[in-house]
């Protein structure tokens, strides 16, 4: 198994790749999603664990830190974005989401036309912002990612309504988790609890901690930690910063729940992730 560092070439937090694409590449793992757009039928992905074979205009979803094997591409078999997590987890509506989102690993094109159509024609409109110049590239290209994620919620939540025969999924409770992730994210550096997130909510202790586990199949503690993490990612980019600094700064409390944490949803250390990274920007 092998971790990546993304290179962000042209746009900083996406990129655009359709040359120079191997047949197949080991399992690995990386910190961006990745959206796979296929051209021929005779692909084969593995996508933790499980093996998917698209067939020609099929959209395959690898998300952030998921592990993924090529396992077969023909020749310009594919192109695809990676773009940065921290897009998805910057965004509280997208971060209530994600379990649902993680659980959506290929829109077939046979099935949702309209859907895959739309999509693979904003992967084109991201790949041709690549190669722009104009003011604000990076802003368009962002957009478009948001609105591809955007239609993509949509189809897999009203998906998932629909299996529940929309008796266990609430607007209004969704809403709960909504404005819940969203204070979590704000308030993440800070030292918050369980008690007062759900005091924020007008909930009861109990009660909140059920419906966030129902509605994220996250208990809170897991949650906060998977953002603080990823602040932490964040900051370890800087390098004018110690890595104690980067912990603390990003809401942990000790470095050795930080260290702890850090290695469980990463596979490596503080200090070799920003060695990696330091090495991917000399390079």
């Amino acid at each position: 198994m092998e971790k990546e560092i993304i290179k962000y070439q042209h746009i900083h937090g996406i990129s655009f790749t359709e040359n120079g694409i191997p047949s197949s590449f080991p399992s690995h793992w990386h910190n961006a999603a990745e959206f796979i757009l296929i051209f021929k039928d005779g692909c084969k992905y593995k996508i933790d664990g499980n093996l998917y074979a698209p067939e020609k205009g099929d959209i395959l979803l690898v998300w952030p830190r998921e592990l993924h094997e090529v396992v077969h591409i023909p020749q310009q078999g594919l192109v695809f974005i990676q773009f940065s997590s921290y897009l998805l987890e910057s965004n509280s509506d997208l971060a209530a989401a994600s379990h649902f989102l993680n659980e959506c690993h290929i829109i077939k094109s046979k099935e949702n036309p309209e859907l895959t159509e739309k999509i693979a024609d904003l992967i084109y409109q991201i790949r041709d912002m690549q190669k722009n110049t104009q003011y604000f590239a990076e802003t368009r290209c962002k957009l478009l990612v948001y609105e591809i994620l955007l239609i993509l919620g949509d189809f897999i939540l009203k998906e998932y309504k629909q299996s529940l025969e929309n008796e266990n999924f609430s607007d209004r409770l969704w809403e709960y988790i909504r404005y819940a992730c969203s204070y979590i994210a704000e308030h993440s550096a800070e030292n918050i609890t369980q008690a007062e997130v759900a005091e924020k909510t007008g909930l009861s202790q109990y009660y909140f901690s059920k419906l966030f586990n129902e509605y994220t199949k996250m208990s809170f503690p897991s949650y906060l930690a998977g953002i603080r993490v990823q602040n932490a990612i964040n900051l370890l980019e800087n390098e004018s910063l110690s890595v104690t600094e980067c912990a603390f700064e990003a809401g942990f409390q000790s470095t050795t729940t930080f260290n702890k944490l850090f290695h469980e949803r990463t596979g490596c250390t503080p200090r070799e992730y920003r060695k990696m990274h330091s090495q991917n920007k000399q390079e």
